[in-house]
């Protein structure tokens, strides 16, 4: 009867609906993050142009594939120190089990992860306290890398000890210690985002080779400056519906969006220089080449 009840008492389904918030809750939040990360980085990248990123008009799709590139390596490094963190867990529950006592160094080891957390996080603390320079970046990556050890080496300690973690009294202060990793994993994500996007912008403004040659044939003048472009007025046909008197060369794609081309000219710099914001229309005729 017993197990009846048991039976009875456990709703259709939950063990599924278990199982699919374990997976869908890091998958959401590693989506999120990606998102952020590229709404950071594209916003960086095209401030450095003089453009603000809400006038392109990127979807989530554009922000998240903007990320990609960028993140293999952060988040290739946090995978393999995940793995490494799983592996030495396992082997904390094995040792756990068994009859004889674990060797010392084994023992100590979440005293010394507890230790080296506790630093991470005080380094952080006087950080932001501008007790000495850290750096925007390195601040939520100390403060979250001293949280996480913290509580990995109390983990650590039930386990080797046979017990199941966390208890019931620390479930709230675990909770709270979750939540303020994912806070410093969101903040380091920005900061690390913008010098991205900042480091490529500067390297594209260098190298604007790698982008498209654009030339431009309008019905009206544009009024650029001669100093940033060439401007040559067509010859007017007679008896012909030619309708573009003006040519312009010079100039770059940096972005097509929304049916707008932003372009730049190939002697830009952040002291001289604007970019054009042009429709992608029959208003003008555009003839792009490589190189």
């Amino acid at each position: 009867m017993a197990d009846d009840d048991a039976g009875a008492s456990t709703p259709p389904g939950r063990d599924w609906v278990s199982t699919l918030a374990t997976i869908a809750a890091p998958t959401t939040f590693i989506g999120a993050l990606l998102l952020y990360f590229g709404v950071s980085y594209t916003s960086a990248f095209y401030n450095y142009f003089g453009v603000d990123s809400a006038t392109l008009g990127f979807s989530t799709q554009d922000y998240a594939l903007r990320s990609a590139s960028a993140l293999y390596l952060p988040v290739g490094s946090a995978l393999l120190v995940a793995l490494v963190g799983t592996l030495i867990y396992y082997a904390a529950v094995a040792m756990g089990k068994r009859d004889t006592p674990p060797p010392l160094a084994i023992r100590l080891s979440p005293v010394a992860l507890a230790a080296c957390g506790g630093g991470l996080f005080l380094l952080g603390m006087l950080g932001g306290l501008r007790v000495w320079g850290v750096g925007a970046m390195e601040m939520p990556l100390l403060l979250s890398g001293g949280l996480v050890l913290l509580l990995y080496s109390r983990v650590l300690s039930f386990k080797l000890a046979g017990a199941d973690y966390p208890v019931v009294r620390e479930r709230v202060a675990v909770g709270l210690v979750l939540a303020l990793v994912a806070l410093a994993s969101f903040w380091a994500a920005h900061e690390y985002a913008k010098s991205h996007g900042f480091d490529d912008a500067k390297y594209l403004a260098g190298h604007l080779r790698l982008r498209p040659t654009v030339t431009i044939d309008t019905t009206e003048r544009l009024y650029i400056p001669h100093r940033q472009v060439r401007e040559t007025v067509l010859p007017a046909a007679v008896g012909t519906s030619q309708r573009f008197r003006y040519r312009y060369e010079g100039l770059r794609l940096l972005a097509e969006q929304k049916g707008r081309m932003f372009l730049i000219p190939e002697n830009w710099s952040p002291s001289c220089g604007s970019v054009v914001v042009l429709p992608a229309n029959s208003t003008v005729r555009v003839a792009f080449r490589s190189g």
